[in-house]
Order: C-alpha cells, then sequence, then structure tokens
C-alpha cells in the first residue's frame, strides 16, 4: 500500500537537543562533563515520562518535568556544582529553556525537502504529508519548529499534550493516525528511540530508525537492528528509503 504520511519524532531524530543544554550550562560548570550532565538528564526525563505512563498519568507539563529531574540530577550526580543551580535561578532557567531552542542535525532539512517532493500516496502530486508525532507540549513544539527552522516542511505538530498520552502507548500513535485519516500500513515513523518504534510497529506502522550518537545510550544496536523494517545512520538516504515502500 503507498506511503501517504511520514511521522517523525522530533527531539533526538530531527534536533540536536544536547548541543543546545551542553551550550547553556553555566560557566563555571566543568566543561569536561557538560557532556554527561545533558545524556543524564535526557535519561532521566525518559524516564519520568515512562514512569508516568505505567502509573496511568496524563502528560505533564515537559518544563515541570525537566525542572525535577534537573533537581535530581544535580543533587544525585553533581551535588558538587549545586550552587551553580542554587544560588542562580536564571541559570536554571536558561538550562530549561534551553530545550526550546534545538538546531536541526545537518541531515535533516534537506532530506524533508526531498521526501516531500514525492508524490504522495496514489499519485497526489502535493506529495508526501510530514507530521512531528512527539513527546512533549505544544508550545515546545512550536518553538522547536522556529528554532530549528523546520516548520515549513510539517502539516501538523502532534505533541503528547494534544494526544492525551505519551508515546509509546498505541493510543498516541491511534489518535494521530484517525485524525491525519490514514491507515497504519500507509504511514512511515522515522524515530531515533527504539521504544517509539516498537509503539508504531504495533500498531501497524513501517518503520526507520535513525541512529544518533546522543540517544538510545541503554538499547543494544543489534537487537533494534532486527527489530525495526530499515535501520539508517543518518537521514541522507531517508527519501530513497521511503520510496521503496511498497
Amino acid at each position: 500500500m503507498p506511503v501517504k504520511a511520514v511521522f517523525f519524532d522530533f527531539m533526538g531524530t530531527c534536533l540536536d537537543w544536547h548541543g543546545s543544554i551542553a551550550q547553556a550550562l553555566p560557566a563555571a560548570f566543568p566543561r569536561t562533563s557538560a557532556s554527561s550532565f545533558a545524556l543524564q538528564w535526557r535519561r532521566l526525563y525518559f524516564l519520568s515520562n515512562k514512569a508516568r505512563l505505567e502509573r496511568g498519568l496524563a502528560p505533564e507539563d515537559i518544563d515541570v518535568t525537566l525542572d525535577r529531574t534537573l533537581s535530581a540530577l544535580v543533587a544525585d550526580h553533581f551535588a558538587e556544582h549545586a550552587s551553580l543551580f542554587a544560588d542562580e535561578p536564571a541559570a536554571r532557567q536558561r538550562l530549561i529553556r534551553s530545550w526550546h531552542t534545538q538546531r536541526a542535525w545537518p541531515d535533516v532539512a534537506a532530506a524533508m525537502a526531498r521526501i516531500r517532493s514525492e508524490p504522495g500516496g496514489g499519485g497526489n502530486s502535493s506529495g508526501l504529508e510530514l507530521f512531528v508525532h512527539g513527546n512533549g507540549t505544544t508550545r515546545l513544539q512550536l518553538d522547536l519548529v522556529r528554532a530549528s527552522g523546520l516548520g515549513e516542511h510539517f502539516a501538523m505538530l502532534f505533541s503528547s499534550e494534544l494526544l492525551g498520552v505519551y508515546k509509546p502507548d498505541r493510543r498516541a500513535y491511534e489518535k494521530a493516525l484517525e485524525l491525519v485519516r490514514v491507515r497504519p500500513e500507509e504511514v512511515v515513523m522515522v524515530a531515533a528511540h527504539a521504544y517509539d518504534l516498537r509503539g508504531a510497529k504495533e500498531v501497524g506502522m513501517k518503520t526507520v530508525y535513525i541512529r544518533r550518537w546522543t540517544d538510545d545510550i541503554d538499547e543494544d544496536m543489534e537487537q533494534v537492528l532486527r527489530e525495526v523494517d530499515v535501520f539508517l545512520e543518518n537521514m541522507d538516504t531517508l527519501p530513497e528509503t521511503i520510496a521503496k515502500f511498497a
């Protein structure tokens, strides 16, 4: 069945969240620990979302989640630098705000432009429709498409706030499919997170994994390779990959 739409996870898959956070750390914070700080904070964010989903709780404002997990991260792993965050509220807010100002990975914009130029399902000359399908708030996604310059490529932004549930709950995918009026087999889900593609595959969507060094640090890549339809090291050949799906 022809592909009619492509759903993109956003942070990590399309955007360099790591660079944004590392650059926003206080000047006095040791640069040698900046990457570890960013990676651990991101991991705590994912674990918090997972815990809320398992408890049946509604999606939380991402800024609230980030503030809470930042406190836990500093207390548990960077206590010697706690004063940099406790004594400078502006520094703390700048860090949280950095999640709203991420840049696109270098391979993303060109790939999206080429995908949009492909004929849509059934020979629709207007091209394939692209959608953001990510966790977080709608405000976050609006800020990110503006900061990244990718807004022109998307027909709609789907957030966990808007859909009412976090990925990888199947309802997050089913609701977006319902709103776009497409069948699962007509959609390709593109993500740098194996948990996301497992959820998409469960409802019948095609799956493409984009490997990013910043994400899935706890995953076995050999297992991920076996689970997804296509495994790519970047988005350079993503347009051709999508074109090959029958």
